[in-house]
């Protein structure tokens, strides 16, 4: 492995965030904290999820882990369509870099990301809500593994829009929905028996409802199964990736 190439794409990765922190890093904390502010305002009174835990710490950890993701999709996708629309892409692809290389600097990069805001927002949150730690382990695993999905999923969706309308629309129909829908506002216990159903189909519900076990010990599924479906999903999208890195789909024409 070239590990020198390597790491100057991933550090070329962090560098493309870390210049632009205002938006990258900081705004995405921001947005957080105003939901947080908001419906914790609005509802905090009126809905208790689990017992002993207010409904403003029940927000926390959901609006962690959705940053987590949507951040890390945003990371490799707008880097790979911003270097094919503007054509510096070919720089990247001419260098000795293996399709396993290119992977692995685009997709840990994403995941810096989203652990970086993650924190962010944890260390912000922490001082105005208190909020217990259950399992350091399953949080750290399901921030880890979710970040990791998202980056991959990034990197196809990156490969796949041919200009920046089709990355958002990836974003705004598929990638949004998807983390709003996904517990981060309310259980899956308080939904219709259909919608419950239906919401299982969702991946990022087990990312995010397993994040929440690590803190409070409790969950609508077991966590076990919700890192089973999360650790299956990082594999396949990790395939994926791969297997159209390697074709050069939508990068070599």
């Amino acid at each position: 492995m070239n590990l020198r190439g390597l790491y100057t794409l991933f550090y070329k990765e962090l560098l493309r965030f870390a210049k632009v922190a205002l938006q990258t890093l900081m705004a995405p904390v921001i947005v957080s904290l105003l939901y947080l502010l908001i419906f914790s305002h609005v509802l905090a009174e009126h809905v208790q999820v689990y017992e002993q835990v207010s409904y403003t710490a029940f927000l926390v950890p959901g609006l962690i882990m959705m940053s987590i993701i949507q951040n890390a999709f945003a990371n490799s996708s707008s880097s790979l369509i911003q270097s094919k629309v503007t054509g510096n892409l070919v720089f990247i692809l001419l260098s000795p870099l293996s399709h396993l290389e290119l992977y692995l600097g685009f997709m840990l990069a994403a995941a810096v990301r989203g652990i970086v805001v993650g924190a962010g927002i944890y260390l912000v949150a922490i001082a105005f809500v208190p909020l217990p730690l259950h399992n350091t382990v399953a949080v750290l695993s399901f921030a880890l593994l979710g970040s990791a999905a998202l980056g991959n999923l990034g990197i196809i969706a990156g490969m796949w829009a041919e200009k920046f309308d089709q990355l958002a629309g990836f974003q705004n129909f598929i990638i949004v929905p998807l983390s709003f829908l996904s517990g981060v506002f309310y259980s899956l216990h308080s939904l219709p028996e259909f919608w419950q159903r239906l919401s299982r189909f969702n991946p990022f519900f087990y990312m995010i409802d397993g994040f929440r076990y690590g803190f409070f010990g409790v969950s609508d599924v077991d966590p076990l199964l919700s890192l089973a479906i999360v650790g299956l999903c990082l594999l396949a999208l990790a395939a994926l990736t791969m297997l159209l890195l390697r074709r050069g789909y939508k990068l070599r024409n």
